[in-house]
C-alpha cells in the first residue's frame, strides 16, 4: 500500500499561513507525503490534486472565505470527479455555526481552532482508509 499523500493549501488570498505550515509538517512527520501548495484559487486547488494524485486535500482558512470558495473547491471535485476518492478537509477559523453546512457541501471532516496533532493524524489516516476501501 502506498504511502498516504496529502495536498495542504491555503484557500484564497489569506495571508495566514503558520497553522497550515505546522498541519503540513505534523503530517509529513506522521509518515504521509506532503505537498504545501501554498496561496491558491479553488481551481489551481483541485489541478494540483489531480496532477500529483493525492489522498487528501487540507485547506486552511483564516480569512472567512471558507464557504464561498469552500464550496468552489468541492464542486470542481465533483466535476473532475475526485471527490469520491479523496478525502476533503478544512481548518481554520471558522465559526462552529458553518460547520455543518461545509459537512453538507462535501468536506469529510471540519477542524476548529485547539485542534490538536492526535486529533488530526488518526482522523485523517481513518477517512483515507474509508475512501480507499469505496475505489
Amino acid at each position: 500500500m502506498r504511502r498516504i499523500k496529502a495536498l495542504i493549501a491555503k484557500l484564497g488570498l489569506d495571508t495566514h499561513w503558520r497553522g497550515a505550515i505546522i498541519v503540513a509538517y505534523m503530517l509529513k512527520k506522521s509518515g504521509m507525503d506532503v505537498i504545501y501548495l501554498g496561496n491558491a484559487m479553488p481551481e489551481e486547488i483541485i489541478m494540483t490534486a489531480i496532477d500529483e494524485d493525492v489522498d487528501i486535500v487540507g485547506l486552511s482558512s483564516l480569512g472567512g472565505a471558507h464557504v464561498s470558495l469552500g464550496r468552489d473547491v468541492i464542486d470542481l471535485a465533483k466535476r473532475y470527479g475526485i471527490l469520491e476518492n479523496t478525502v476533503f478537509v478544512i481548518g481554520g477559523v471558522i465559526p462552529p455555526a458553518d460547520v455543518d453546512m461545509l459537512r453538507k457541501i462535501g468536506y469529510d471532516e471540519v477542524f476548529l481552532p485547539g485542534a490538536k496533532e492526535q486529533d488530526i493524524v488518526p482522523k485523517l489516516i481513518e477517512l483515507v482508509k474509508i475512501k480507499r476501501k469505496t475505489q
